[in-house]
């Protein structure tokens, strides 16, 4: 397992930084400790060991923003951009933090229909290219463009106000 972790650091920690905004210590251990439980599941003809590793990465990160304690600390944040949509948009551009934008765009990214949100998570967190995501999910390209093309048109609707619009 330490091998695993010294190959794999810099995609855990990249993974978790894009997702959370923020170095999360916690959750690096949370990820190799489920790479290690479910080890027997991992199959390499279906990929590389990183890319599932990354994808397992996003799903504790999910699975953190899912979570009572970070409900907790994200109900202020929440009410408080909620208000804010009300007001000036560009006082509201001022005020939200990047960390605040990105638990935003978050959740919307988790509203979005599961083969929507799939293709999302491939190409925008894991960084797949359309040849990759194909491969890993046995679609043609056309299908994961078209995805792509329309979990981004249902993302701009619901985040439009952050763009100021």
């Amino acid at each position: 397992m330490k091998n695993i972790i010294e190959q794999n650091k810099s995609v855990v920690r990249a993974v978790i930084k894009k997702i959370t905004g923020s170095n999360n210590e916690d959750l690096e251990q949370d990820v190799y400790i489920k790479a290690w439980q479910n080890m027997n599941k991992y199959d390499a003809k279906s990929g590389k060991f990183s890319s599932w590793l990354g994808v397992l990465t996003a799903n504790v990160c999910r699975d953190y923003f899912k979570s009572k304690f970070y409900h907790q600390n994200a109900e202020q944040i929440d009410d408080e951009v909620l208000e804010n949509k009300t007001a000036d948009i560009s006082s509201q551009e001022e005020m939200l933090s990047s960390k605040e934008r990105q638990k935003i765009i978050l959740k919307a990214v988790d509203s979005l229909p599961k083969k929507l949100r799939q293709i999302i998570e491939l190409y925008e967190f894991e960084e797949l290219s359309y040849p990759e995501i194909s491969k890993k999910l046995g679609l043609p390209q056309g299908t994961i463009k078209s995805r792509l093309f329309n979990a981004r048109k249902i993302l701009a609707e619901k985040l439009k106000f952050l763009q100021g619009e």
